[in-house]
């Protein structure tokens, strides 16, 4: 059985490819895989066909993660095959949460920093993409201290330990 769990964002060329990037390293270090499928899109289809924001690519690639991508647009059809929809901010949540054709897929939606115990308050992870590089580096950190969280509970799910 492969799991499969899908980051969105806005246009899908910032932050979903981002969480992305880190998430398929994260799923690698922990031998899961070969188990875990890793993809992302966008709640619009802007940049649809393009790479990732330059920016992103640069802080990806200086941190040791994977830079190429190429953006998509979400589409409702995709959660018959979704496990998990990661959803970057509270805006993100409710555009898919609309989107998804049953209540069952609606509960697949879940906001990546709600898996960070670090974090309170805001659970959205800044768009990043009208700011300096040093928003970019604030979105990895983010990224990067949810993923441990996430990591777990799809590990859960794929040995067959969750509740």
């Amino acid at each position: 059985m492969t799991y499969r769990v899908c980051f969105v964002c806005t246009g899908n060329i910032c932050r979903s490819p981002m969480a992305e990037s880190v998430f398929r390293a994260r799923t690698a270090e922990a031998g899961l895989d070969d188990r875990v499928e890793v993809d992302s899109a966008g709640t619009g289809g802007w940049h649809e066909g393009d790479g990732a924001d330059p920016r992103t690519v640069r802080v990806l690639e200086e941190h040791g993660y994977e830079g190429e991508h190429t953006a998509r647009q979400f589409q409702a059809s995709w959660f018959d095959r979704l496990d998990l929809v990661i959803a970057l901010d509270a805006g993100h949540l409710k555009a898919l949460r609309a989107l998804a054709p049953t209540d069952e897929d609606a509960r697949k939606v879940r906001l990546l920093r709600s898996y960070d115990p670090g974090a309170a308050g805001d659970l959205d992870v800044p768009d990043p993409y009208y700011g300096g590089l040093d928003g970019f580096e604030e979105c990895l950190e983010m990224v990067e201290a949810a993923s441990e969280g996430l990591l777990a509970a799809v590990r859960d799910e794929v040995e067959g330990t969750a509740a």
